[in-house]
């Protein structure tokens, strides 16, 4: 299993949270996604065999929101 934490962008409130956090978790090979809404941080640990980071920024993005780092 992989960890990366990465920053997103555009989070403000519960739904942004939510809204990132299901669409990670619902890649195949992601155990778990957790945002930290103050630090504008994205935790994930993954199966980088099973899915790429390159796969989950796109998720990120796909929900509106900015991946920086």
């Amino acid at each position: 299993m992989e960890k990366q934490i990465l920053t997103v962008e555009g989070m403000s409130c519960g739904h942004c949270k939510n809204a990132v956090e299901t669409a990670v978790r619902a890649l195949a090979g992601v155990s778990s996604a957790h945002v930290d809404l103050a630090a504008k941080q994205l935790t994930v640990e993954f199966d980088a065999a099973a899915v790429s980071l390159s796969q989950i920024k796109e998720a990120v993005e796909e929900q509106g929101y900015d991946v920086v780092s």
